[in-house]
């Protein structure tokens, strides 16, 4: 998509814990559209309370498109997630609409803004299985630090409990020989959409305060009772939805490998790491219009994003 005429396309990042679903949501009711999650976990049915996907009252009546599509078992990639947000921006398009784009994770919304073609090397399970071994045996910082080896851009990219991609990364290699490198489709800092992007921004006590008081706030819901039901109802705990912050940490609670509290200041720590590793993503994207969410009232912030985007939206 290289003409005049790209497809316009609202994001709003941030990140967790950061208000992004609470003004996607005004903006979205403001211009009578619909919203498209970026974020990696919303897409697997059945996992609500630790992904923190938005109950019906959250979404205010307005349409939410990649959340609850997908079992627990599936695997969902970047290549998967620019493909199917891809289809909805389309289809929004022609119904008269810009769509919004709540992200989350910084690897995906990025990859779809600049237009990332990932390779598509085939499969080598017996190289993956030795992989999973060698983990085993040795632990997951060993396989890292083979990658780290051969491809240090992705070792660095990658972290070392990303045990899955950093399998896919050497995997790659091995097949190709070829880096897990990414190309543009489109040409110098051309965005593949016409977007304008809203990144909110939180002083890091006051966020970290806030990921405290929503893991707090999951075990009052029942984040525990959500878990046990998972595991009840078959989902293992080697199924890609059970790899998420909050499930692998309760599953290990519940299955006697750690205590309680343990579990629950691991899930405080992953969520800090996890907001930290989104920043990452974000300082690689210039063209986000940042705004300090903590120094504005929910009603205000809106307003004063909505303002600024005028001329975009004409």
């Amino acid at each position: 998509m290289t003409g005049a005429a790209r497809d316009k396309l609202i994001v709003v990042l941030g990140p967790t814990a950061s208000g992004k679903t609470a003004l996607a949501v005004r903006l979205a009711r403001k211009l009578g559209t619909d919203i498209i999650s970026g974020d990696s976990m919303l897409v697997y049915r059945g996992f609500n309370i630790g992904a923190a996907k938005p109950d019906e009252k959250e979404r205010g009546g307005v349409r939410h498109e990649l959340i609850d599509i997908l079992s627990p078992e599936d695997s969902f990639s970047v290549n998967d997630f620019q493909r199917l947000a891809g289809e909805k921006i389309a289809a929004l398009h022609q119904r008269g609409k810009i769509p919004i784009l709540a992200g989350g994770t910084g690897l995906y919304v990025k990859a779809l803004l600049e237009g990332y073609e990932f390779n598509r090397s085939p499969e080598d399970k017996d190289y993956r299985r030795y992989l999973e071994t060698l983990a085993q045996q040795r632990g997951r910082a060993y396989v890292h630090a083979m990658l780290e080896e051969i491809d240090p851009a992705a070792a660095d990219r990658l972290h070392v409990n990303d045990f899955r991609r950093v399998a896919r990364a050497l995997e790659v290699w091995k097949l190709g020989e070829e880096k897990i490198s990414r190309t543009r489709r489109g040409s110098g800092d051309r965005l593949v959409y016409d977007a304008w992007v809203v990144g909110l921004r939180w002083e890091r006590a006051r966020l970290y305060e806030r990921i405290n008081q929503r893991v707090d706030r999951m075990v009052a819901d029942g984040l525990e009772d959500e878990v046990r039901a998972l595991l009840a109802a078959g989902v293992s705990r080697d199924a890609p939805a059970m790899k998420g912050i909050g499930y692998k940490e309760i599953a290990a609670f519940l299955t006697g490998e750690t205590g309680r509290e343990e579990a629950l200041d691991e899930i405080r720590k992953a969520t800090r790491h996890f907001a930290k590793r989104q920043f990452t993503w974000y300082r690689k994207m210039p063209y986000i219009h940042w705004y300090d969410a903590d120094q504005l009232s929910s009603d205000l912030l809106c307003e004063k994003v909505f303002g600024d985007m005028a001329g975009f939206l004409q």
